[in-house]
């Protein structure tokens, strides 16, 4: 019986505490080795990708090179221009690649907060959120870009010869990829507001159309000055609301029946 007694105090003593009693300095000790593994595998990624880096930037180029008239080319107006705008780009491609490693990070260090319901429902939406990232960079570089580029090079004067700074068009493109990669998470972010009780799919059916003009005002401030972009944001937007309140109806029609 002793030995029994034992036995267990000794397990007891090595199983680690329920999570709501652990204080926040064990916390952050555990965020912080989660923390310290995404850094690792970031600056693993970005040193194995540095001799690629002026490849990298050739490829993002692309869009802008091919529209570009013969006798025009990018430009640097900065004498360190050359090395640090691959460099930076190196880095993003690094950090886009450890996206899902960077997730299931955080995800690891969430999980033993949540009920097992919670995490049934988190895990998957946590994998939708990533595809959905990655599509909205996809639908970025692939049709919203070249369609802008095309669009602001038709219409430059004759006299003009467009010659862009690769820094500039660095963030240019930066900026759009992450603009449209945050806009695609919209289903998500509807999702969980319908989940969480916040709001109704029949409330965001009353709202619509208030709701589209928001697309479109958000649209406005975050693209170029121009309609084509401020569309090719605005629409897409809209579709992929509509696509978060039908999977909200889903959601909805299912604890409806299992009432």
């Amino acid at each position: 019986m002793s030995t029994l007694l034992t036995k267990n105090l000794a397990d007891s003593e090595q199983s680690p505490p329920p999570l709501e009693e652990m204080p926040i300095t064990k916390h952050l000790i555990i965020l912080r080795k989660h923390l310290f593994k995404i850094v690792g595998l970031i600056l693993v990624l970005f040193f194995c990708l540095l001799p690629f880096a002026n490849q990298s930037y050739q490829m993002m180029s692309e869009p802008l090179r091919s529209q570009l008239p013969m006798t025009s080319s990018m430009i640097a107006t900065d004498v360190t221009a050359t090395f640090m705008a691959p460099f930076k780009l190196n880095f993003f491609v690094a950090l886009m690649i450890a996206m899902p490693y960077i997730i299931y990070q955080l995800w690891s260090f969430v999980k033993p907060a949540l009920y097992e319901k919670e995490k049934t429902l988190a895990l998957p939406m946590l994998i939708g959120s990533i595809g959905l990232f990655y599509a909205g960079i996809a639908f970025a570089y692939l049709v919203a870009l070249p369609s802008i580029l095309h669009f602001f090079i038709s219409v430059s004067p004759e006299t003009v010869a467009p010659m862009t700074d690769i820094n500039s068009y660095l963030a240019f493109c930066l900026k759009l990829f992450l603009v449209f990669g945050l806009t695609f998470e919209i289903p998500i972010v509807t999702l969980v507001l319908i989940m969480i009780g916040l709001v109704t799919t029949q409330q965001l059916v009353e709202k619509r159309r208030f709701i589209i003009i928001g697309c479109f005002f958000i649209a406005m401030f975050v693209t170029p000055p121009d309609a084509l972009s401020m569309i090719m944001l605005a629409i897409p937007m809209w579709m992929l609301f509509e696509l978060g309140l039908f999977l909200g109806k889903l959601l909805e029609n299912r604890r409806k029946s299992a009432v």
